[in-house]
């Protein structure tokens, strides 16, 4: 009797601790102490995560014994074909961090955006540059909290899509655009296509509809064909125009911008979400001091930044959220395996 119980009771131990082990597995429960969410934040942010605050990023765990406080920082810039290279281009950066914080900084060169964002939810990569696209996949499904961007001194960073016409053209507002022809670059293209179709339609101009959308082909065609009356008017990506009008091409006397979008984030540089706050403070203070002058960033980078510029994801990657729910982005560690690195051309 007595050891027919004793099985009993094991058995019902073991089957216990076979789920909970299920449970903690698959990230339902939460870590030993932490609190109950009161806000699990929004839908795309995975489970494992809370968002009481509302900034649309994981929160900080309110148990200081989920806090990281690692030695040596990992650091990752986002994958690229050539990383050694950047390796060097980063080790000034790198030097600095370790003497703003204390701690060794060791370079990870990731070799998809799907591994850098399971080592950020893992907790063995702390700091990180992930392109625009994936950073948001890595915001929810890793716990990633950007919070810098290469710019420059005048606050400008990334670039904007612009909605240009003729300096002589009647078109105002983009509501202007009704029954008009207007330039989009090709059906594959982010900011002369996807972007402005996610974008107008927000402020009720769907293009296609409420006006007729001609494929030029590139930003360069579309710009030159506002110009010579071909189209009325084009959504276009800010950093072509202003190359245009540096190379002489193109008169900004002769055009109007009628709209144009918040900043579209480049790269962005961030944290996992977890870390010791004294420790998050340091690293955020050792990219917004770090002096670019001389050194091997702003040999690779001078040409549109000088510095790193503070920002929030809630505020600087609005319209990019906008333009990814247009076309259905949905945030799944499947669909972040599918993106590809981008090669040079």
């Amino acid at each position: 009797m007595f050891k027919s119980s004793w099985v009993n009771k094991g058995s019902l131990i073991c089957a216990f601790m076979l789920i909970a082990g299920i449970f903690l597995f698959s990230g339902i429960a939460r870590p030993l102490g932490e609190q109950v969410c009161r806000n699990p934040g929004p839908a795309d942010l995975d489970s494992r995560y809370c968002d009481e605050d509302g900034d649309l990023v994981a929160d900080r765990p309110k148990n200081p014994g989920q806090w990281l406080d690692p030695d040596p920082l990992i650091f990752s810039y986002t994958p690229v074909e050539d990383p050694m290279r950047y390796e060097k281009v980063f080790s000034e950066l790198m030097a600095h961090l370790s003497f703003k914080t204390g701690k060794k900084v060791q370079w990870y060169a990731a070799a998809s955006y799907a591994l850098q964002a399971e080592a950020i939810g893992s907790g063995r990569l702390h700091v990180a540059a992930i392109s625009p696209g994936p950073a948001v996949f890595a915001v929810n499904l890793s716990g990633f909290v950007p919070f810098a961007v290469m710019g420059r001194a005048d606050g400008n960073f990334g670039y904007k899509i612009q909605l240009i016409t003729r300096k002589d053209s009647d078109i105002h507002v983009v509501k202007d655009l009704k029954g008009r022809k207007v330039a989009h670059v090709s059906r594959s293209s982010n900011s002369g296509n996807l972007a402005p179709r996610a974008l107008f339609k927000s402020m009720g101009i769907v293009p296609g509809r409420s006006y007729t959308a001609i494929y030029s082909g590139s930003h360069d065609n579309s710009i030159l064909g506002v110009l010579k009356k071909k189209y009325d008017a084009a959504p276009v990506a800010s950093v072509a125009l202003e190359r245009m009008v540096a190379s002489g091409k193109v008169n900004m006397d002769d055009l109007r911008v009628v709209w144009e979008s918040q900043s579209i984030p480049t790269t962005s540089f961030g944290h996992v979400y977890n870390l010791d706050p004294a420790l998050e403070e340091k690293i955020k203070e050792a990219f917004l001091s770090f002096h670019w002058q001389g050194t091997l960033l702003q040999k690779q980078f001078g040409e549109y930044a000088d510095r790193f510029l503070p920002v929030t994801f809630m505020e600087h990657w609005q319209d990019l959220r906008t333009i990814q729910k247009f076309n259905n982005v949905s945030y799944t560690r499947q669909n972040l395996s599918d993106l590809r690195v981008k090669k040079k051309r």
